[in-house]
């Protein structure tokens, strides 16, 4: 028995040092990010998404998604039940998630008055094009639907940031969707990765040159899961040269949970 006994003593502190050394490996992995940057994604017409998919489990990179229910290729949305096993395939992959305003609403201006209040013309639902007048109460309620349906469908909280669609913002629309727990994303410059323009006038091969030119650490780039305008799709196509090359230029992939920017506010509103 003793000699069973110190057997199992034995088997245990190895099964803890193992477990000690990964531990170590992991958090080592993470503190060697000196040059991170954050990969998101909006939804479109979700027509590459299966593509994307599979890069970023090839490439070992986590992203932010920012999710709204766009009209999809198979006429549905891209937060409808056909989509819900593809976002929770990505949740159990470790990815994050955000809204983009459940109807994909533009600001188009504020209002004036005692209240605040914005001009709103939503791109998806059955209001599409058509212009609103919505009071903050109602602007919130169309993020945080957004972000509701996404946990619904996946069972992962999703952060508490949101991008507008188009980024156009106001400081009085910043502002209501802090009051009611949404702080803003953007992203850099050099992060916007061309796959709304026209291809014939921004052909992949210069989008991708241009992106392993500019991009500096700390970027948040920005592309999207399928837009209906480009002839030629940014993706898959650039996306993984995208990635292998920003790699061997000694950058790394974070979501916007470790964004310094957002960290504090992430964990201020869990």
């Amino acid at each position: 028995m003793q000699n069973a006994d110190g057997l199992a003593r034995r088997r245990l502190v190895a099964g803890l040092l193992g477990l000690g050394l990964c531990m170590a490996g992991s958090a080592l992995a993470q503190a060697k990010c000196e040059k991170p940057l954050y990969l998101t994604f909006d939804t479109g017409h979700m027509g590459v998404a299966p593509l994307v998919a599979d890069v970023l489990k090839r490439q070992d990179v986590r992203v932010t998604f920012f999710v709204a229910a766009e009209r999809t290729l198979t006429d549905g949305d891209s937060l409808d039940n056909q989509w819900a096993p593809w976002w929770k395939a990505r949740a159990a992959e470790g990815h994050e998630f955000a809204s983009h305003t459940y109807d994909h609403a533009y600001w188009r201006g504020d209002v004036r008055g005692i209240e605040p209040q914005f001009r709103i013309r939503p791109s998806a639902g059955a209001f599409a094009g058509r212009e609103f007048t919505w009071s903050a109460a109602k602007y919130c309620e169309n993020i945080a639907k957004a972000s509701d349906r996404i946990a619904h469908v996946t069972g992962k909280k999703p952060l508490p940031l949101f991008r507008a669609p188009g980024g156009k913002t106001s400081p009085k629309l910043l502002a209501a969707a802090q009051a009611c727990g949404y702080a803003h994303v953007g992203w850099a410059p050099a992060g916007f990765l061309g796959d709304e323009l026209p291809s014939e006038t921004f052909p992949n091969d210069k989008l991708l040159a241009q992106a392993l030119d500019k991009i500096r650490p700390g970027d948040i780039l920005l592309a999207h899961l399928g837009i209906w305008s480009r002839k030629d799709p940014w993706a898959p196509t650039v996306l993984e040269p995208l990635i292998v090359g920003l790699k061997a230029k000694g950058f790394c992939f974070e979501t916007l949970r470790r964004h310094p920017a957002y960290s504090a506010w992430i964990a201020a509103h869990p």
